[in-house]
């Protein structure tokens, strides 16, 4: 019996593949749990109309994330925060805190997408990396003033 693999299976294959199986092992496992499907010409070129179509939609979001990078790295965020009279934060500036001051100039990010080491604890200029997805980061310049 001849399998369209839909998810990676050990000792097997990789998604997309096509292997010839036992006609128990394929229906009462791999079928059965959904690992694979009847490889017939109808599945088989659904398979690749949906690999193409994830494809493209896939490059449409590497360009509105490198969009939203340019926009990232061409800004630089100011955010004023209370300190004393040493220069030093009171408490440190939080992901969070990042997060909304670029929601305020209409970027949308997920403060867990935002790493901060090490923790800002003074005023001055720093480089924050954020990361888009897809592999894609972007270095966001950060000013913190003391009020």
């Amino acid at each position: 019996m001849k399998v369209l693999l839909i998810k990676d299976v050990p000792n097997l294959g990789k998604a997309g593949e096509v292997k010839e199986v036992k006609d128990g092992y394929g229906k009462n496992f791999l079928i059965a749990r959904g690992f694979a499907k009847l490889a017939t010409p109808e599945v088989i070129a659904q398979w690749e109309k949906e690999q193409e179509e994830r494809a493209k939609k896939e490059a449409q979001e590497i360009e509105e994330l490198k969009k939203i990078k340019e926009k990232i790295e061409s800004l630089k965020l100011i955010i004023r925060h209370k300190a004393g009279a040493n220069g030093a934060l009171f408490g440190a500036i939080t992901n969070k805190e990042v997060a909304e001051e670029l929601k305020k100039h209409g970027i949308d990010i997920d403060k867990k997408h935002i790493e901060i080491h090490p923790p800002i604890k003074q005023a001055g200029e720093y480089e924050i990396d954020i990361k888009l997805g897809h592999g894609i980061h972007a270095k966001l310049d950060l000013v913190v003033e003391a009020e």
